[in-house]
């Protein structure tokens, strides 16, 4: 699912990609807005509310914006950093770094954070950590599928959905049916998972609080631990096989 690349990546991968990431997206966007009124996971909407603050000389609070977008920014360009380093070196495993990274923000944050508010820190800086991780995850899925797959907002996707079910009544050939079906596919699951993360870790947050978080981070390291043990075994039988 984060290792294959190029031509051993497969429709197949990036269904599984796009699930399971979309939905710690839904989880982590609902717990930023619940808890600190932010939405967490693009930067779309926080340029509208900048350029608001700057017209109507609010600096403070417009310079908070343009912090969040400068965290998301820098969690992409530090994801990408990660992986080009690793590739660089001849690692397989560029996907560890970044998603190790966002398990222990999205960790610490489960369970420290609600202590945090209470203690008088700013819901600023927990919304600039949560836009950091997704800005690390929107760049790993982005490089691991080659721009296929992108969990952190929908608003691009929504668009390319009406333009390929438009399609769909137009391109009539065997091949550019099943090629325009997969990629709607595709991108009804993501949304549907994005949704979905966003109902469930909201119903989650009513008992939980921020340690949903911590929810959200024990999947990602359980698909982290579970995408290397299954690489391994292929291996280990691979050489067997080659004995």
């Amino acid at each position: 699912m984060f290792r294959h690349v190029e031509r051993g990546r497969t429709y197949r991968h990036n269904i599984k990609l796009a699930g399971l990431l979309s939905f710690i997206a839904g989880i982590v966007n609902i717990c930023g807005v619940l808890s600190v009124h932010t939405l967490t996971t693009n930067v779309t909407g926080h340029f509208a509310y900048f350029a608001e603050q700057l017209q109507q000389r609010e600096y403070g609070p417009a310079l908070n914006f343009l912090l969040y977008i400068l965290a998301y920014f820098l969690g992409s360009f530090l994801s990408s950093l990660a992986m080009e380093a690793s590739l660089r070196n001849g690692y397989r495993t560029v996907h560890v770094v970044p998603m190790l990274l966002e398990i222990a923000i999205l960790l610490g944050l489960g369970f420290a954070a609600d202590d945090m508010l209470l203690a008088g820190v700013s819901g600023i800086d927990i919304a600039l950590l949560l836009l950091f991780a997704m800005g690390l995850q929107n760049a790993l899925v982005t490089r691991v599928s080659k721009s296929v797959v992108r969990t952190t907002h929908l608003t691009g996707l929504f668009t390319d959905l009406g333009i390929e079910l438009s399609q769909l009544l137009f391109y009539k050939r065997e091949e550019q049916q099943e090629k325009l079906t997969r990629s709607v596919h595709l991108k009804l699951v993501i949304i549907s998972s994005f949704f979905a993360g966003c109902i469930v870790g909201g119903y989650v947050y009513k008992t939980l609080t921020l340690h949903t978080l911590a929810v959200a981070a024990g999947l990602l390291a359980v698909a982290l631990a579970y995408d290397t043990l299954k690489f391994r075994y292929y291996r280990l039988r691979r050489g067997r096989n080659r004995a």
